[in-house]
């Protein structure tokens, strides 16, 4: 597992849960608005955080956080990512793990092992837009299609979640985002926030309030439970 740091407390990016963050290295996708550019490219060279490191962290912590979310980059790009969650589990931490459902195979394996205790799975666009939006022209869908259904058919807790940024998002992409999760109990949607540390953020912006406010929606027509992150 290739780690690229740690944020040591967060209260808010496992629900419910005191937890810390811990960020892999690397991704297989490009996406132009991506915030955490240095965990996605030029990673060859990247100063790592050692993972002895980490899991002494973890010992320190014991009785004090209860949880490890687990973000990237991409953590299901790496071959040994269900032994890496299955060594914080066995620590007795709960783990959340984000993805962007690229690798259903590993991802089904990982959830029928009972290590993770939420997972929250990044929808990038509606499907005939999901390419463009990735940056990877010609990209197989399918394997989305089929990521969402392990997660739902898992029982595992968890979410879906789009963010959303002009111009590659509008009221009726974001409807064809929905369609692809319906039925879900928990759909996001998350306003761009410009990082400075965008992976080709040339001519991207926060979509516009009445925008927003439209593909919310059209999304609540589908997922009635659809809220923007951070007006929960």
């Amino acid at each position: 597992m290739r780690l690229g740091g740690i944020q040591k407390l967060t209260l808010l990016d496992f629900p419910g849960t005191v937890a810390c963050t811990v960020f892999t290295l690397g991704c297989n996708m490009r996406c132009p608005f991506c915030h955490n550019s240095l965990l996605v490219t030029k990673t060859e060279d990247a100063e790592e955080y050692p993972v002895e490191d980490f899991f002494k962290f973890l010992e320190k912590r014991r009785g004090i956080l209860d949880g490890v979310a687990i973000t990237g980059g991409e953590p299901l790009l790496h071959a040994d990512a269900g032994e890496f969650i299955a060594r914080i589990k066995g620590m007795g931490y709960k783990v959340k793990l984000d993805t962007n459902g690229s690798f259903p195979d590993r991802l089904e394996e990982i959830l029928k092992s009972g290590n993770v205790d939420y997972v929250a799975m990044d929808i990038k666009n509606s499907p005939e837009k999901y390419a463009e939006t990735v940056g990877i022209p010609g990209f197989d869908v399918s394997k989305i299609m089929r990521s969402i259904e392990i997660i739902k058919a898992s029982g595992v807790d968890h979410e879906f979640r789009t963010t959303v940024v002009s111009p590659l998002h509008s009221a009726e992409s974001i409807a064809g985002a929905a369609e692809m999760i319906k039925g879900s109990p928990k759909y996001f949607l998350q306003n761009f926030v410009d990082s400075g540390d965008l992976v080709n953020g040339e001519g991207m912006s926060a979509l516009p309030a009445e925008e927003l406010d439209k593909a919310l929606a059209k999304a609540k027509g589908l997922i009635p439970q659809t809220k923007i992150r951070g007006e929960e």
